[in-house]
């Protein structure tokens, strides 16, 4: 029997996009389907649009609550063995549902099937699709730690699994995929990987989505479900080498995010990577390259910062003239 499948769009104040979500999803070429959206209060045309496909989908609309409130009151209307969740302002290509069913076929005891999801940003006004590489290595703890699990709409996801660990967190200011992703592993659900880009997270008007907004707060939530991350693998004696590296370069790169507007938090978090892992030299990458690494062996974190800075602002008067 054909497993089924419910796509579930929360909505807010998505009138710019809410129709294309919608129409993307009644496109799936996957049969056993249903199409639900929970309307979390907008107050735009967003509820007029959606009641164009009123006779193709389920839906029901209430007062504003929140994100996640809405993904667990979607959740709670699904019927399907599997869920396909979907942002009313990220689309899916038809085939997405396909392809990660077959998938299923050949690893029956999945309950999270990943796949990367294909970026769309703008640039001077005109969307332009980016390609995203499959995460490596494959080991899903280490991919948390490095913020590289894919955003909401990559993945499959299996009904039970979710019900299992409560849902959604409601009241999760940000990075809400990610604490999710920490209590499925934490319960021991079991995450595959799917080597093929079939959501479009639309990444619009650089900023202007929540993520955007919030800050410093995104920094401190990372910091939490790194600490719970390092917690949970310690306590079950499964913090490997290779997983304590990732928690201490996430930390790091936080500690570098917060340089600029968060000396204390930055030389706290930093503190917390000595502790854990006194041996830590930052691993190559693009918040630490070649040179910055060299620095840091030489005269540690503090010095590196201002090291860096200094660089910046050399750099910054020569390409103005200034020097």
């Amino acid at each position: 029997m054909s497993p089924s499948v419910s796509i579930l769009i929360p909505v807010y104040n998505a009138e710019r996009w809410i129709a294309q979500a919608i129409e993307s999803a009644l496109a799936q070429t996957w049969r056993e389907k249903e199409v639900i959206i929970v309307d979390d209060g907008s107050t735009d045309r967003s509820l007029d649009i959606i009641r164009r496909f009123d006779a193709r989908i389920r839906w029901e609309t209430g007062p504003n609550r929140g994100g996640n409130a809405a993904r667990n009151r979607l959740l709670e209307l699904a019927r399907g063995e599997w869920l396909q969740y979907l942002d009313a302002d990220d689309w899916l290509r038809p085939e997405k549902i396909t392809h990660q069913v077959e998938f299923l076929s050949r690893h029956p005891a999945c309950d999270v099937v990943c796949s990367p999801t294909l970026d769309q940003k703008t640039e001077n006004g005109d969307l332009v699709p980016v390609n995203a590489d499959t995460p490596f290595p494959v080991d899903p703890w280490i991919l948390l730690a490095h913020w590289r699990l894919p955003q909401t709409g990559g993945p499959l996801w299996r009904r039970a699994a979710l019900d299992r660990v409560g849902g959604w967190r409601e009241g999760q200011p940000c990075c809400q995929e990610h604490e999710l992703y920490f209590r499925l592993l934490e319960a021991g659900c079991r995450f595959e990987f799917y080597d093929s880009s079939l959501a479009i997270y639309r990444n619009w008007e650089h900023g202007s989505r929540v993520t955007g907004r919030l800050g410093s707060e995104i920094d401190r939530q990372r910091l939490k479900i790194l600490d719970r991350i390092s917690r949970c693998l310690a306590g079950r004696g499964t913090l490997t080498a290779a997983r304590r590296r990732a928690v201490s370069d996430a930390r790091h790169e936080v500690a570098r995010k917060a340089w600029s507007r968060d000396r204390r938090l930055a030389l706290d978090v930093i503190r917390q990577v000595k502790a854990s892992d006194p041996g830590f030299c930052p691993s190559e990458g693009p918040s630490s390259p070649q040179a910055y690494r060299f620095i840091y062996r030489m005269v540690g974190f503090e010095a590196s910062q201002w090291i860096a800075k200094g660089k910046r602002g050399i750099s910054s008067a020569l390409s103005s003239g200034l020097v």
